[in-house]
C-alpha cells in the first residue's frame, strides 16, 4: 500500500517530452510507481483536471537569515518552490564571530534590503564556523529544502577582519586559509562558492561590500578549493562597474573568468540581464560565456521572465518622492499621517516645487542608482506603470479581473503618458498614484531588462542554450521587489497568457525542475520519475495567476515585507508530503539541508 496516491493528473515530468495522464503511487517520500490501476494507498488525491509538475528549484535565494527563525520561508514555498539555494551574491550569515554579527547584519541590510531589527531579534547566531551553520539549520523544521553555498563576504571578514571592510588586499596566508576554510563547507555539504561584485551592493552604513574589489588572485585561489570534488558550483554577480566612468566590462569579465578557470570541471554560473545604462552588455556576456563554453568552461547565465523591477509606494523602501525635503520631514510619520498631510493640495504645491536632495553617501545604506533615478524621473516615467486593481485587467462584464497583475505594460499606461494626457507634471501624477488606496498602492518600475518597452530581449535570454532561471532573491529585498514569484509567471505568462513568442509548458517546467537539478548536482529531484523525491506540484493551471503584491508586518521586529498572493496551486508536496494545500500552508515540516557528496 502507497503512503499517498495522486490520481488522474497530466504529468510534465520534468525532461521536456508530451505530458501523459497516470497515477503516481509514493512511498517513504520516493516515487515508487507511476501508472494506472495502481493499487490501494493510505491516501488519495484526486488530481482530474490539473497538472502536475517535479517541485521547483530556486537558484538564487538570500533567506540566509530568515531560515534560522522561519519554519515556513513564505514566499518560495508559496509559488511551487520546493527546493532553495542560500548564499548568492557573496553574502551570508557564515562563518562569523560573534564580534561581527553586527557587520553581517549591516551588510545584508545594505545589499538586500532585509531590515536590520528584523536580522538583530531573529537570527539565532548558534554557529561560528560554516558547516556549524548548516548544522544549525538542519536542526530545524522548515518546509522545503534548502543548499547553502559559502559567501565570499563573510568569508573574507572571518579571515581578515576589518581588513576586509576597508577592501584590501588579500595577502597569500589570507588566501590559503579561505580556501581551507571553503573546502571544509564544501566536505561538509555546502553546494558551491559564491562571490559579489556590484556597484549598487553596499552595507547599510553606505560601504563597498568587502569583496566588491577583489583581485582576481584571491577568487582564483578560493576557487581552487573545488578541484579534486565530483560537486560544487560558482556562482558570481557582476555589474561590470556600470555607474563608474568608461566601460570595464572586458577587464571585470576577465576577472570572472579567471575565477571560474581555477575549478576546472566545475559549473559556473553569473547574473545575465538587460540593464539600461548599458543595454548591449547582455549581449556581450553571452559572447564570452558561448566562446567559454568551447573551451570547456561550463558556464551558465542566471535570468529572470519579466522586467526586474522595483514596487515604489510610500510603504516601500524607495519611491520617487523620497529626496523632496518636505517629505523627508514627514518620513518618519506613520503611513496614515504621512497620507493625511500629503492630501492637503497646499502641502503638494510646496513640496514638487523644491529640488530634490542626494540621498546616496556615507552613513547611508541608500545606492547610488537611487539619486540617479530621481534625478531622471520625468525622463523614465515611461516606465512607470500603476499596480493597483484599477490600473490594469482585463474587463469582463463591467469588472476589473481581480486585480490580476500586468507586468509587461505599454508606454499609453505609464506615468509620462497619463502627464501627457492630463496636462499635467509627471511629479503631480506620481504623487497622485502614490496616494491611491489610502497610500498603500504601487508604481512598478522594471528597472532591467525593459530597455526597449517589451519582453524581446526577455525572450533571447530565456531560451538561450545557456540559460537557467534564477534570480527571483527570494527572502530579499523584501521592501521592493517581489520576485520569487518568477516561476508563477514563468508558468503562467509565458506558456498561457502571451500571445507571442511564447514557451510551451514543456520546456518550462523542465527549466524549472530538472535544468536547475541538473546544473547542481542534483541526482534525486527535478523530475517525475520512480526512485526520485516526491517533490511535487499539482496545479489548476488554468487558474495560475499572480495578484498584486501587498506590504505585510510578519518580520521580527515587526519589519516589513512584500508578499504577492497566487491561486493555482492546488497542493504542493515535499517528500511525499503536503506542505501547500490550496494556497494554505500545512503543519508538515519535512524541508531538510540537502547536503552535498553525502
Amino acid at each position: 500500500m502507497f503512503d499517498v496516491k495522486i490520481k488522474g493528473g497530466l504529468i510534465y515530468d520534468g525532461n521536456s517530452g508530451e505530458p501523459y495522464t497516470a497515477d503516481i503511487g509514493i512511498s517513504d517520500g520516493v516515487i515508487a510507481d507511476i501508472g494506472s490501476n495502481l493499487g490501494a494507498a493510505k491516501e488519495t488525491i484526486d488530481a482530474n483536471g490539473t497538472i502536475v509538475t517535479p517541485g521547483y528549484i530556486d537558484l538564487h535565494t538570500h533567506y540566509d537569515g530568515q531560515i534560522s527563525w522561519d519554519e515556513e520561508l513564505k514566499p518560495s514555498v508559496n509559488h511551487g518552490v520546493t527546493t532553495i539555494v542560500m548564499g548568492n551574491c557573496g553574502v551570508g550569515f557564515a562563518p562569523c564571530r560573534k564580534h561581527d554579527h553586527d557587520k553581517l547584519i549591516r551588510l545584508m541590510e545594505g545589499v538586500e534590503d532585509i531590515p536590520g531589527t528584523a536580522l538583530a531579534e531573529g537570527l539565532t547566531w548558534d554557529w561560528e564556523s560554516f558547516p556549524e551553520y548548516m548544522d544549525a539549520l538542519d536542526a530545524l523544521p522548515h518546509t522545503i529544502d534548502f543548499l547553502a553555498m559559502m559567501p565570499h563576504d563573510p568569508l573574507r571578514v572571518f579571515v581578515m577582519g576589518d581588513r576586509a571592510v576597508f577592501n584590501q588586499r588579500a595577502t597569500d596566508a589570507d588566501i590559503a586559509e579561505m580556501r581551507k576554510l571553503t573546502r571544509n563547507a564544501l566536505e561538509a555539504g555546502a553546494v558551491g562558492f559564491s562571490t559579489g561584485r556590484s556597484d549598487a551592493h553596499r552595507s547599510s552604513d553606505g560601504d563597498w561590500t568587502p569583496t566588491s574589489e577583489a583581485h582576481p588572485s584571491e577568487l582564483a585561489g578560493i576557487a581552487d578549493a573545488f578541484n579534486g570534488l565530483d560537486y560544487g558550483v560558482l556562482h558570481a554577480v557582476n555589474d561590470f562597474d556600470q555607474e563608474r566612468p568608461g566601460d570595464q566590462f572586458d577587464q571585470e569579465f576577465d576577472i570572472l573568468e579567471t575565477y571560474f578557470r581555477a575549478a576546472p570541471g566545475h559549473k559556473a554560473s553569473m547574473t545575465l540581464m538587460q540593464r539600461d545604462l548599458v543595454p548591449d552588455h547582455w549581449r556581450k556576456i553571452i559572447a564570452r560565456a558561448e566562446d567559454l563554453q568551447k573551451d570547456g568552461v561550463d558556464l551558465r547565465l542566471q535570468t529572470a521572465p519579466r522586467g526586474i523591477g522595483l514596487f515604489l509606494g510610500l510603504q516601500s523602501t524607495f519611491h520617487p518622492l523620497m529626496a523632496f525635503p518636505s517629505y523627508i520631514e514627514i518620513a518618519d510619520l506613520s503611513l496614515e499621517d504621512r497620507v493625511e498631510k500629503m492630501r492637503n493640495p497646499a502641502f503638494k504645491i510646496k513640496m514638487l516645487a523644491e529640488t530634490p536632495v542626494k540621498l546616496a553617501g556615507t552613513g547611508t545604506s541608500v545606492p547610488p542608482m537611487t539619486d540617479i533615478m530621481i534625478a531622471m524621473t520625468e525622463q523614465i516615467a515611461g516606465k512607470m506603470f500603476k499596480l493597483t486593481p484599477s490600473g490594469f485587467g482585463k474587463v469582463e462584464t463591467g469588472k476589473v479581473e481581480s486585480g490580476k497583475v500586468d507586468y509587461e505594460q505599454s508606454y499609453e499606461s505609464s506615468a509620462a503618458a497619463e502627464a501627457d494626457r492630463l496636462g499635467e507634471t509627471v511629479w503631480s501624477v506620481l504623487y497622485d498614484w502614490m496616494l491611491e488606496q489610502d497610500g498603500k498602492s504601487l508604481i512598478y518600475f522594471p528597472i532591467y531588462n525593459y530597455t526597449d518597452m517589451n519582453y524581446d530581449a526577455v525572450h533571447t535570454m530565456m531560451t538561450h542554450p545557456l540559460a537557467l532561471p534564477g534570480l527571483t532573491d527570494g527572502g530579499a529585498h523584501v521592501g521592493y521587489i517581489c520576485d520569487a514569484s518568477f516561476p508563477t509567471y514563468l508558468l503562467s505568462y509565458w506558456t498561457r497568457d502571451r500571445t507571442s513568442k511564447k514557451i510551451s509548458v514543456a520546456r518550462a517546467v523542465q527549466m524549472l525542475s530538472a535544468d536547475a537539478a541538473d546544473f547542481l548536482g542534483l541526482k534525486d529531484r527535478g523530475r517525475i520519475k520512480i526512485g526520485l523525491k516526491a517533490d511535487l506540484n499539482i496545479i489548476d493551471y488554468d487558474k495560475l495567476e499572480l495578484k498584486v503584491p501587498t506590504m505585510v508586518k510578519d518580520l521580527p521586529a515587526g519589519g516589513q515585507r512584500l508578499l504577492q498572493p497566487v491561486t493555482g496551486y492546488r497542493k504542493t508536496l515535499v517528500a511525499g508530503q503536503v506542505v501547500v494545500n490550496n494556497g494554505e500552508i500545512t503543519d508538515a515540516r519535512p524541508g531538510r539541508l540537502v547536503r552535498m557528496g553525502q
